[in-house]
């Protein structure tokens, strides 16, 4: 259980990044392009899942936090929340999220805070979901014309949800975000050249061009993926299995 002095708020919005994209991921189940990619997002959507429990019950019950919850109440990255789309727009999501999400978690890891014990598990499993995801958009970018161009056209698409993972987070004051944006930046600009796609010119105008899943604004699809998720519990409540 989480002390009087660990930040609900940074809970809050971490477990719900790790949740959202484990639906999201849950949702290739019976879909994905090949058998063993089936399994590798079924076990990243576990693994993140997983985060998301921990995360969420030092904030209160898990459940009710993931099922009853209206949609203005999650503080999940609006990045996480984006339809999965072809098997390169989910690769690109997922590689602009685990990096930002391996890099963050070894700053907690290295630090004294509430979070560094769990950040010190979660790190071999972020540090997997990203090589993951750099191998295939390295497969998908430097393929074939066809998957080269779908690749484009996820990293164009997505680029401008990347910068709301570097604004401040309550609670998280031992983080340096401007280092965290920075080595985000190095990181994915060195695998989308390796992959012979082209890095977007980042939309600034005092900022970047999109977010505030931090804020409870979300984007149109995630109203219908929220629906979809608590579905079942709503239709059944109080009910066990």
């Amino acid at each position: 259980m989480t002390s009087a002095t660990t930040p609900l708020a940074t809970a809050l919005a971490l477990g719900d990044d790790a949740l959202i994209l484990s639906h999201r991921l849950g949702e290739w189940a019976g879909h994905a392009p090949v058998l063993e990619e089936e399994v590798a997002l079924a076990n990243i959507a576990l693994d993140l899942l997983g985060q998301a429990r921990i995360l969420l019950s030092l904030v209160g019950d898990e459940d009710e936090l993931a099922y009853l919850r209206e949609e203005r109440s999650f503080r999940n990255l609006q990045l996480v929340e984006q339809p999965n789309g072809d098997f390169a727009h989910t690769l690109v999501r997922q590689l602009y999220f685990s990096t930002y999400q391996h890099l963050l978690y070894k700053q907690l890891a290295a630090g004294t805070g509430d979070f560094a014990p769990l950040a010190a598990k979660a790190v071999k499993e972020t540090a997997y979901h990203r090589d993951h995801a750099e191998q295939w958009t390295l497969r998908l970018g430097d393929g074939t014309p066809e998957s080269h161009e779908r690749a484009q056209r996820a990293v164009d698409a997505l680029w401008r949800f990347t910068g709301e993972p570097f604004q401040p987070v309550e609670g998280l004051g031992e983080i340096d975000h401007r280092a965290l944006e920075s080595d985000w930046l190095t990181a994915v600009t060195d695998v989308l050249q390796r992959a012979t796609l082209t890095v977007p010119r980042t939309p600034r105008s005092g900022g970047w061009a999109a977010g505030a899943g931090r804020q409870g604004l979300h984007t149109e699809p995630f109203g219908r993926m929220l629906a979809e998720m608590q579905h079942l519990h709503r239709s059944h409540p109080g009910a066990t299995w």
